[in-house]
């Protein structure tokens, strides 16, 4: 057995000592590097909201309208009294339903942790794909 790995390693050397070793030619990395820079422009897109500032401004602007509306126009005691009869109706609807303190724990800790997530996750990708 340890002959016959003293051939193969012979036959290596041998072969290995025939080749050379092949170079690249001179510019060899600057032609790489001249490909790698117009690829990596091709992918380059420029960033745009999902929803434009425009947009932002028109849903801001509606809110504030509404809400002007509801608290300086609409003063009639009747609307509150069908609110108020709503209110009733949907907490006699979930009167029946009683939650552990560890489910209510849960269900204001979790939304606040997703929050939290969010914040991270969005740093970390901006950092890993930052131009």
């Amino acid at each position: 057995m340890k002959e016959n790995d003293k051939e193969i390693e012979n036959l290596i050397e041998k072969m290995m000592s025939e080749n050379t070793l092949e170079t690249p030619s001179f510019d060899f990395t600057s032609k790489i590097m001249s490909q790698v820079l117009v690829a990596e422009k091709s992918k380059i897109k420029a960033y745009k909201p999902l929803i434009s500032k425009s947009t932002w401004i028109f849903i801001g602007i509606s809110l504030a309208a509404l809400t002007a509306y509801a608290i300086y126009f609409n003063n009639d005691i009747s609307n509150f009294e069908i609110a108020k009869t709503y209110s009733d109706k949907a907490s006699a609807l979930f009167s029946g339903i009683h939650f552990s303190t560890n489910v209510l724990y849960a269900l204001l800790v979790v939304p606040f942790m997703v929050l939290i997530q969010i914040g991270v996750l969005k740093n970390y990708f901006d950092k890993k794909y930052e131009l």
